[in-house]
């Protein structure tokens, strides 16, 4: 058992016989009495995302994850696969699971998968991600000067708002954290 306290960005924990992993924490102290804390969490079976208060001094189930290195190989529409690096195993992951993730997913990008009693939950994307813009509208001169962005969109399909200068056929850099454009790899 944790306190609720201990509860942060990425730890997954578990109530009512379910799994969660916690996506957005807040703790508030108010002038008197104990702190309430507020958390957003995703079912990692289920893909739901549910909002919970905790009075501090509450406890939940923790649990123990393992991790395991694995490679994208694809997807057939709302099941994405993977392939274990060091037993070549394949492991299915149904997209309502994965949530954005997928949209930085492309074929050998090498991710950890996360496993609770030898079954595949979740996945962790590496920081940044290089994607190839597939279509993106032209800039109009003069809006340089004043730092426009426009939205593109790249070979997974998702779309990220870039500055006026990236163009269709160029490699941007993703940070996978916010979906925010680092820099542009390859012009």
């Amino acid at each position: 058992m944790i306190d609720v306290s201990d509860l942060r960005k990425g730890v997954t924990f578990e109530l009512d016989g379910n799994l969660y992993k916690v996506l957005e924490y807040h703790h508030h102290k108010p002038g008197r009495g104990n702190a309430i804390i507020r958390i957003k969490a995703r079912n990692l079976r289920s893909g739901a995302t549910i909002e919970k208060t905790f009075v501090s001094g509450e406890r939940v189930q923790d649990v123990r994850l393992d991790y395991h290195t694995a490679q994208y190989l694809y997807n057939d529409g709302d099941t994405y696969y993977f392939m274990d690096t060091e037993t070549f195993e394949q492991y299915p992951i149904r997209a309502e699971i994965l949530g954005e993730s997928a949209g930085f997913l492309k074929e050998n990008l090498e991710v950890k998968l996360t496993f609770y009693n030898n079954e595949p939950l979740d996945i962790e994307l590496p920081t940044t991600v290089d994607l190839k813009v597939i279509q993106a509208d032209i800039a109009v001169k003069g809006d340089t000067a004043t730092g426009v962005t426009k939205t593109v969109t790249v070979e997974t399909g998702m779309q990220i708002q870039v500055p006026a200068f990236v163009e269709t056929g160029d490699i941007i850099r993703v940070d996978t954290r916010t979906g925010e454009y680092v820099t542009r790899v390859q012009a």
